[in-house]
């Protein structure tokens, strides 16, 4: 499960550089890498709301995994 932990939080990273590199200078980094494949792109964006939502609905088991109070 802490892998998965991990590769939540990575994507979570993923996904705000993204939007911020988007609110900041109009670029897109997910749709520069994989615009020539349209559904890599699409997985992509899916995986980080995936993430998004597996954060908030075992926030208290990731935490006592990871033994944060």
């Amino acid at each position: 499960m802490r892998n998965l932990d991990v590769l939540a939080a990575i994507l979570l990273v993923v996904g705000g550089l993204n939007w911020g590199l988007v609110g900041l200078i109009d670029f897109n980094l997910v749709d520069y890498l994989f615009s020539s494949m349209p559904s890599v792109e699409k997985l992509v964006y899916s995986l980080v709301g995936l993430s998004a939502v597996y954060q908030v609905v075992g926030l208290k088991g990731i935490q006592t995994r990871w033994n944060v109070k």
